[in-house]
């Protein structure tokens, strides 16, 4: 057995972590280009119809009303999520978006143990200060200022994809679903939102696009959306949820490089130190809470 078949969910597992690390810096781009709705519209119009393919193919496809108004509720709070996460893009650095948004997987645990009356230990909360400490100083830049609102705006995110993500977990307990058919309903659902949102920005935008923007979006939608989807699926039976929570939990360190490597964007010393502390706070506090409570693992990086 080769390398990579002995690590094969390992390696596609970091692959997810980097494509949705790129994404901030993809939207970044696109957002020069084009209206925030026509971007995800046209992301998730291309998502639902590589979606629709999956379902066809898929061995299990029961779909029940309860699922289905699953699928709705939270395609409509992941729309919400996605507005404030690519108008905070457009705001701020794809840099500080990676970064800030990477509080969620300190938020998330916090409200699971309010809804579930269970808390967390102490050295939990000091590392989910270092973290909140870190934020501070990655939006401070080279010197302490009012974040501007895009850095708010990723921070907004970063709370509400908490809140969806715990709402998720404790409203699917114990109920057996199709997870490619809820999937499909979400994704169609916030391909709809997104058009419905601004019909005249959109197709204004869409006659703009040129073609490296198309395959950009293709991008967005076939990597960060759907293989990310399906390989979470497929990892999570092939190794502990706990390794999948980890390793995708290197996201944030893949939006550093990216954004700076690839989208020649810079970070003061006060910008360096707050990544730092942001990717080493919330990757403590991530390892504490696994091994304090075993969860299940639910996505959350860029949907």
């Amino acid at each position: 057995m080769n390398f990579f078949s002995r690590n094969k969910a390992d390696i596609l597992l970091l692959g997810v972590a980097a494509v949705w690390g790129s994404s901030y810096l993809a939207t970044k781009v696109l957002t020069e280009h084009g209206s925030v709705f026509a971007i995800l519209s046209a992301r998730f119009l291309i998502a639902s119809v590589i979606m629709l393919g999956v379902w066809a193919i898929s061995k299990n496809r029961r779909l029940d009303r309860r699922g289905f108004l699953i699928g709705v509720f939270f395609g409509l709070t992941q729309a919400g999520i996605l507005s404030l996460e690519t108008w905070g893009v457009k705001l701020t650095s794809a840099t500080n978006a990676g970064l800030i948004i990477s509080m969620t997987i300190v938020f998330t645990p916090i409200l699971e143990s309010l809804w579930l009356k269970k808390w967390l230990p102490r050295s939990y909360f000091i590392a989910a200060t270092v973290a909140v400490v870190g934020v501070l100083l990655l939006v401070s830049g080279n010197g302490f200022h009012t974040p501007n609102w895009g850095d708010a705006l990723m921070l907004g995110a970063a709370i509400v994809r908490s809140i969806h993500v715990t709402a998720l977990g404790q409203l699917t307990t114990g109920y057996s679903y199709s997870s490619v058919s809820v999937t499909f309903v979400q994704t169609v659902v916030c391909a709809v939102v997104f058009t419905a949102a601004d019909v005249p920005g959109v197709i204004a935008s869409y006659s703009t696009f040129t073609a490296l923007d198309w395959l950009d979006l293709f991008y967005l939608a076939a990597a960060c959306t759907v293989f990310a989807f399906l390989v979470q699926l497929w990892a999570v039976r092939k190794t502990s949820a706990a390794r999948v929570s980890l390793l995708l939990g290197t996201e944030p360190i893949w939006a550093v490089v990216i954004g700076v490597f690839l989208g020649a964007e810079m970070l003061g010393w006060l910008g360096v130190l707050g990544a730092v502390l942001i990717i080493g706070g919330s990757y403590r506090a991530q390892g504490i809470e696994l091994k304090h409570r075993v969860v299940p693992l639910l996505p959350n990086g860029p949907a």
